[in-house]
């Protein structure tokens, strides 16, 4: 098996990599003019010494930046790149043991009928004129099926059945209405 990485992917690392330098780069530039603009840091008469002084500076803190991420940040990434790469091996070497032993299982059942087929050939030729015993047995197993079945006409009486009373009766009549009213709202007196 080839290694776990491609050059699609090594390309877009390369990639993120430059993304990321050019962006520290212009972090650092702008936190330099924004240290000189606010004259917090030497400020000179000379440009070519100021340029150089805040050049050295945000060297300094690019290189300072590129440890922080290279102690705490690349570590981490390469550990769960690596162990992402560990579980797809690991999962392409068991899709592979599940193909393989499959097709082994696939060829020991075709060898297994096979053996079988050969069986019941020799036995044809060595009694040509007589029905093989396992096709009797099917030809009987389908004759007792189709004759054990064969249902009698019922000789008990019908009970005629009256649904269940859940409460709901419509032919009664309307006693459990609710009593009417009048037209003040009070309730009618019974009769």
């Amino acid at each position: 098996m080839a290694s776990g990485t491609n050059p699609g992917t090594e390309h877009d690392q390369a990639e993120i990599r430059l993304m990321g330098l050019i962006l520290m780069q212009a972090m650092s530039i702008g936190l330099a003019v924004g240290i000189f603009d606010a004259k917090f840091w030497i400020d000179l008469d000379d440009p070519s010494v100021n340029g150089l002084t805040y050049a050295m500076a945000a060297f300094a803190v690019q290189g300072l930046a590129y440890y922080i991420f290279k102690m705490f940040f690349q570590q981490s990434m390469d550990d769960r790149a690596r162990m992402a790469s560990m579980e797809r091996e690991r999962r392409t070497r068991y899709r592979s043991m599940e193909t393989t032993f499959d097709r082994r299982r696939q060829d020991m059942e075709l060898r297994m009928q096979e053996a079988q087929l050969e069986a019941e050939l020799n036995w044809m030729e060595a009694n040509p004129n007589k029905t093989p015993p396992w096709i009797e047995k099917r030809i009987q197993a389908q004759s007792l099926a189709s004759s054990s079945f064969i249902p009698s006409t019922p000789q008990h009486s019908v009970e005629e059945e009256h649904p269940l009373k859940l409460g709901i009766d419509f032919e009664q009549e309307d006693e459990n209405k609710a009593p009417k009213r009048s037209p003040d709202g009070k309730f009618a007196k019974k009769e």
